[in-house]
């Protein structure tokens, strides 16, 4: 009776740890009706110039409606630079489109750049993966 009460128990946590995250994710919410992509964990270890280079990427209907860009520690001539040339490049494109294409960045403010790409980049496939 021991050994199945031990068996029990743990099939009960492999269920609890699955589950666990369900409806707690902290990479990707839904507001307001769009899927919100938060790049903070999910690329954390995607740097700019000075550090990481978070955003935010919003998606309605399967297409990018906006990318929000949350602080960082990047340079904010070049940072803002970036963002301008950058910010609304992908707005209005399907996400899988988005997902190839090939974004001009800012000269001068390169790896800022190649940072917001790749950021842009890894928060579709995860809404792809995860929507």
């Amino acid at each position: 009776m021991k050994k199945l009460t031990l068996s029990c128990a743990a099939l009960l946590m492999t269920i609890v740890l699955a589950g666990a995250g369900k409806g707690d994710d902290k990479v990707m919410v839904k507001e307001n009706g769009a899927y919100v992509v938060n790049t903070t964990e999910l690329a954390k270890n995607v740097d700019g110039y000075a550090g990481p280079t978070p955003l935010k990427v919003y998606i309605r209907k399967d297409k990018v409606e906006k990318i929000e860009f949350l602080p960082n520690q990047e340079t904010p001539k070049y940072w803002n630079a970036a963002k301008k040339q950058m910010q609304n490049a992908w707005d209005g494109m399907k996400v899988a489109d988005a997902i190839k294409a090939e974004v001009d960045g800012r000269t001068g403010a390169t790896f800022t750049s190649d940072a917001i790409r790749t950021n842009v980049r890894m928060a579709l496939e995860y809404y792809e993966k995860n929507k």
